[in-house]
């Protein structure tokens, strides 16, 4: 069978034209009837049922039309993989990554692009749901997100690390030289929290319901910063993953971990199983490497 004819019969039954099948593979009409006519010669039964300007496919037409989707999706991975065979050494990868953890993985471009220079990283930033379903949808090929993420989404994850929760107030908010707070602790205190966008937030949503009780969110924001200069004002307590209560040294502020229970802030790896290329697969070495 012509994986060509397979392919412009595939085009004109998904499009329900001849006309606009051409238009799309760039091809005069008179050849796309040519390679379906061949193909339904090969075949020797109809694909196709004409019916003035109607088209419609036979019962033989929709099997042919399932199955050469899926042999043409299978050609096109074959040649994507024959292709990627240099991509490590040439080629772009691009890379989804929320603003939140954009910093954890600064190291890890560096080791990237000393090790394989030539690979262009194309970065783009996105909620960590917003992540999964570019990479669902084949926009992005590998991203980071927060777990746990849409258990609806046809997607891989691989956890890469995991910090605790801290609270982040204002001095005299907390006992002194107080280093822990129970999560219950936080039940009559003011809250400032990122959006409900992100994962962090939706994840301390539920643990405050299964602590029973409701928080006092008196702001919320889509910026880590300027929530440490929140609780730096005394306006609330921010909830914050250990990597960014390590980088505030400041006098003004009073850091302690939330325990009873524990809050992991979970970081993950996420890319399509459809297909990996050898670009992302290096890239996911590398993070191995770089973050152990």
């Amino acid at each position: 069978m012509d994986i060509r004819s397979l392919r412009y019969f595939v085009e004109t039954a998904r499009l329900s034209s001849f006309t606009q099948a051409a238009e799309q593979l760039h091809v005069t009409q008179s050849t796309i009837s040519k390679m379906v006519h061949q193909l339904e010669q090969e075949l020797g039964t109809p694909l196709f049922v004409r019916d003035g300007r109607r088209l419609g496919l036979t019962d033989t037409g929709r099997v042919v039309y399932q199955r050469g989707q899926e042999l043409l999706a299978t050609m096109r991975t074959l040649t994507a993989e024959v292709q990627d065979i240099q991509a490590v050494r040439h080629g772009t990868l691009n890379i989804g990554i929320p603003p939140m953890i954009n910093m954890l993985f600064t190291p890890v471009l560096k080791a990237f692009r000393e090790r394989y220079p030539e690979i262009r990283l194309l970065l783009r930033e996105e909620t960590g749901p917003e992540v999964e379903r570019l990479v669902a949808t084949g926009e992005l090929e590998i991203g980071m997100t927060m777990l746990p993420g849409d258990p609806m989404l046809p997607v891989e994850r691989l956890p890469v690390a995991s910090y605790p929760i801290w609270a982040l107030a204002a001095k005299g908010t907390f006992q002194h030289q107080r280093r822990t707070l129970k999560l219950e602790a936080l039940k009559d205190l003011p809250i400032v929290l990122l959006t409900d966008d992100f994962a962090l937030t939706r994840s301390l949503r539920m643990a405050f319901a299964q602590a029973g009780f409701e928080p006092l969110v008196t702001a919320q924001s889509g910026q880590w910063d300027w929530l440490v200069e929140m609780a730096s004002a005394g306006i609330g307590v921010a909830l914050l993953p250990e990597p960014f209560i390590d980088r505030l040294a400041d006098d003004t502020l009073h850091a302690v971990r939330i325990v009873e229970p524990e809050l992991p802030w979970q970081v993950a790896h996420v890319w399509s199983g459809r297909y990996l290329s050898h670009a992302a697969r290096a890239w996911l070495d590398v993070a191995a490497d770089v973050l152990g």
